[in-house]
């Protein structure tokens, strides 16, 4: 089969690997021509193009068996609430609505933000979303909306992605938030900070993408309850010599833990987080 992946970065380029292991055709896109070669060594073939340009996106998924939409707002662009509302429309939204008009199978990488601070004891698929108006969780839910309209749309919410070699680490993010935000942070101190490997991420998306699911499904490792952000990053600062961070509560995420008991029925099983 042939598959596009669109936003291939970590997570993006992880599901081309496994596609390409498997013995799929890949094709990934980036907006950048100089990480045109990269792109290409990943999956196979590399497309430049823009995610707000339709007609580009329809161009690329001609013939294609589907779409993996692994976009991901970049941080250094979205340090603000303006500047966070633009990055995400711009990286988030438009691209979402180019690739469901393109094709009626698109597989996309979503968020745990969308919940909120969705109230417990366990939060699953069926939890309600946030009513809160900032620029992450409102951005996810439009684009879900695109995504989810489809006939063969499917949404995999994903937590903070982690342990990617080319990631910024613990240490890194709080440094960068120091230096650039006067060490206020827009998340909510008290709650939890789930996590996934970036390889889990990856297989969870090709999972789904494989076993023809659609729908919603979280990936988020469940089998322990992880420390709040303040308990984590709290750490993190004391081990660095750093600060502690202020938490600006404007992105809640749950304080409850997240249940992936719907994907893991399906027969996922996370390998490495």
């Amino acid at each position: 089969m042939r598959y596009v992946v669109i936003g291939c970065g970590n997570v993006g380029g992880g599901v081309a690997r496994l596609l390409r292991a498997d013995g799929h055709e890949v094709v990934g896109t980036t907006t950048s021509e100089e990480r045109r070669a990269e792109v290409a060594e990943v999956c196979g073939e590399a497309v430049v193009l823009s995610g707000r340009d339709t007609e580009a996106i329809r161009r690329v998924a001609e013939g294609a068996d589907g779409l993996v939409l692994t976009v991901s707002p970049r941080l250094r662009r979205a340090l603000d609430p303006a500047a966070r509302a633009a990055e995400y429309a711009e990286a988030l939204v438009a691209t979402a609505w180019a690739a469901a008009t393109a094709h009626p199978r698109v597989v996309m990488a979503g968020s745990v933000s969308v919940y909120g601070d969705a109230a417990g004891p366990v939060v699953d698929e069926n939890t309600a979303t946030t009513t809160s108006e900032d620029a992450s969780p409102r951005s996810f839910l439009a684009a879900e909306a695109a995504v989810l309209a489809l006939p063969g749309g499917a949404v995999v919410r994903l937590p903070d992605v982690t342990g990617h070699p080319g990631d910024l680490d613990d240490t890194a993010r709080v440094r960068l938030a120091h230096e650039h935000l006067g060490g206020t942070v827009p998340f909510a101190s008290g709650a939890l900070r789930h996590r996934i490997d970036h390889q889990d991420a990856a297989g969870a998306l090709a999972f789904v993408l494989t076993e023809q699911l659609s729908g919603l499904y979280n990936a988020v490792p469940d089998t322990t309850v992880p420390p709040t952000n303040a308990e984590s990053f709290g750490k993190v600062c004391a081990a660095a010599g750093l600060p502690p961070l202020t938490f600006g509560e404007q992105i809640r995420t749950p304080a409850h833990p997240i249940s992936s008991a719907l994907l893991r029925r399906e027969g996922f099983t996370f390998q490495h987080s």
